[in-house]
């Protein structure tokens, strides 16, 4: 079960999503460009955004953290992010549903967020294993998750069904404890 707590780096700061944040998450997701690859935009309305706050952001909470994405230097809401389907008894869980603002994306708000997450599930949580999701034609969202040091495991089709009622081929990735030992350094360089 996870525990609701706030991660922070020194630029980044994870904290559990409450109706507080969702002003700012409105106007951080309103770039269209932001939902080509995302199952849903639920940024679309107000409206909207508050039933996913309600229905799909508190679902499940012994089997997800949702968490914003806050930048530090401004207390600036950029974003969107999750560690979830987890399984204790494997020890796994997934971390995706991420959505960053355009301004945002290729700095250093993805590198800090995912370390923060994954520090979290290994170190705390003593996970054993950590995939990750993405379309199969993201590669922009593939190559920030290889970056990460995850490891490509293959297509696994018609994965997720999307809103327009078709299927999402994904890529999937992972990252195991093994590998934390030799990942974890090279992210705390990035940061």
């Amino acid at each position: 079960m996870f525990e609701k707590r706030s991660l922070s780096s020194q630029k980044v700061a994870l904290q559990p999503l409450t109706q507080q944040h969702l002003a700012d998450l409105f106007e951080a997701g309103q770039d269209p460009k932001l939902w080509r690859w995302i199952l849903t935009n639920y940024c679309k309305t107000p409206e909207i955004l508050n039933d996913w706050f309600w229905q799909t952001a508190q679902f499940d909470a012994q089997q997800q953290l949702v968490m914003a994405i806050v930048n530090q230097a401004d207390n600036q809401v950029v974003g969107t992010t999750r560690l979830f389907r987890l399984d204790t008894f494997n020890r796994s869980a997934e971390i995706g549903h991420t959505f960053i603002g355009v301004p945002w994306q290729r700095s250093y708000v993805n590198t800090h967020s995912k370390y923060l997450l994954l520090k979290y599930a290994f170190e705390t949580l003593n996970l054993v294993r950590v995939t990750f999701c993405t379309h199969e034609n993201n590669q922009q969202s593939r190559n920030a998750i290889a970056r990460l040091g995850a490891r490509f495991e293959g297509i696994h089709f018609k994965d997720r069904l999307l809103a327009d009622g078709n299927f999402r081929n994904s890529a999937r990735f992972s990252i195991i404890d093994e590998q934390w030992s030799e990942i974890k350094p090279k992210l705390e360089e990035w940061l």
